[in-house]
């Protein structure tokens, strides 16, 4: 998922009572939850290698621990930084009244529970990651295989709004209280922010059963003219009945447009067939290429095209003499090639596309993804 919905469960995690046994648990729990994407810092060395590490080693079982730790190590700079803070400007409290109760001190920091909070939103990033169609490898270095649920888009914005809410509306009572009564409830919450983590689980298993559903209601119909080999299922953001299928047969891809409420399935057989293309010797030596190594292993549902001597964003052609020629491969994962914000059918180049220049059938001349050059 994106950074505003790790960051959101986080918060909501850390409010559903972990922040009533120490301070700092709601802090330790947002930071946990976002702290696994620190893997995009892997872009600065170019997008191939940003591609190669993304959900890598930081999206593992394994790692969990050591980023909960690294979370808590960020909380703790921020603890004594603060402390020095009130050491600096510390201020004589007033004397109490006579009978008059005692101030509340502030909350204690136990950083078992600190750490515990940190660990629990970690684990839920690769859960939440699991849901969408990118997937996750948590098993390795041990196991390099790939999962993903497919039923949640990487972008949902009824999330967004069940995770708002659940954070949002309890501060806003809270400032009808305090006009009321002058007091501050401490630890508001908690309850909005268990129905927000419960309500986000139910959106999984409505998603998880349409998306089974629309699965069932492919296999029950012969949509393509040849047997199919395997099928992919996209989810949509925000409608959880429609879905965008790819069918593998032994020649073409045919793609459809699924609607798991009303059962219907929209596909033509001339408009929505995608053959496989030919390796060409180009093919080949683009497959060989760190790009095209990186995004084999990750690409599921990869096709591998050779489009001729076509110029892509963000790398010039190569300049040769008359004698010599040169191709664009294109690299694109079919999982993604469709426009899940209209129609379905896919328009310009897909998200994640990669590209790699070819002379003369033997010599790569560079590479592109996302209009970035990989030096």
């Amino acid at each position: 998922m994106e950074p505003v919905t790790h960051l959101l469960t986080g918060a909501c995690i850390g409010r559903s009572g972990l922040n009533r046994k120490t301070a700092y648990a709601t802090l330790a729990a947002t930071l946990a939850a976002e702290a696994a994407d620190l893997d995009v810092f892997w872009g600065f060395a170019g997008p191939v290698e940003e591609l190669k590490h993304h959900r890598g080693i930081t999206h593992t079982f394994i790692a969990i621990p050591f980023v909960a730790a690294a979370a808590v190590g960020a909380v703790w700079l921020i603890h004594r930084w603060r402390e020095s803070r009130r050491l600096r400007n510390a201020i004589p409290a007033p004397p109490l009244e006579p009978g008059a109760p005692a101030r509340p001190g502030p909350q204690p920091v136990r950083w078992v529970w600190v750490y515990l909070s940190a660990l629990i939103a970690a684990s839920s990033h690769i859960l939440l990651d699991w849901t969408n169609n990118y997937g996750v490898r948590p098993f390795f270095p041990f196991n390099p295989r790939w999962y993903e649920g497919s039923f949640v888009f990487i972008a949902e914005p009824v999330l967004w709004v069940l995770l708002f809410a659940a954070l949002i509306i309890p501060a806003l009572l809270g400032l009808s209280d305090r006009e009321i009564t002058r007091r501050r409830q401490p630890f508001r919450g908690r309850g909005w922010a268990i129905f927000g983590l419960c309500g986000m689980v139910l959106l999984w298993c409505l998603r998880w059963a349409e998306h089974a559903q629309a699965a069932g209601l492919l296999d029950n119909l012969q949509v393509t003219s040849e047997p199919v080999k395997r099928v992919a299922l996209e989810p949509y953001p925000v409608n959880p009945f429609r879905w965008h299928a790819v069918l593998e047969t032994q020649d073409f891809y045919q793609t459809a447009e699924v609607n798991s409420r009303t059962g219907s399935i929209d596909s033509d057989a001339q408009n929505d067939a995608i053959f496989k293309p030919t390796d060409t010797p180009a093919v080949e030596v683009a497959k060989q290429t760190k790009l095209g190594k990186v995004y084999l292993d990750w690409g599921r549902w990869a096709s591998v095209r050779d489009l001729g001597p076509v110029p892509v964003s963000g790398l010039d052609p190569p300049q040769l003499p008359g004698n010599r020629s040169w191709t664009t491969v294109q690299f694109t994962d079919l999982r993604f090639d469709y426009a899940f914000r209209g129609t379905g059918k896919a328009s310009g180049t897909s998200p994640l596309s990669g590209f790699v220049y070819v002379v003369d059938g033997r010599e790569e001349a560079g590479e592109v993804m996302n209009g970035r050059e990989q030096h």
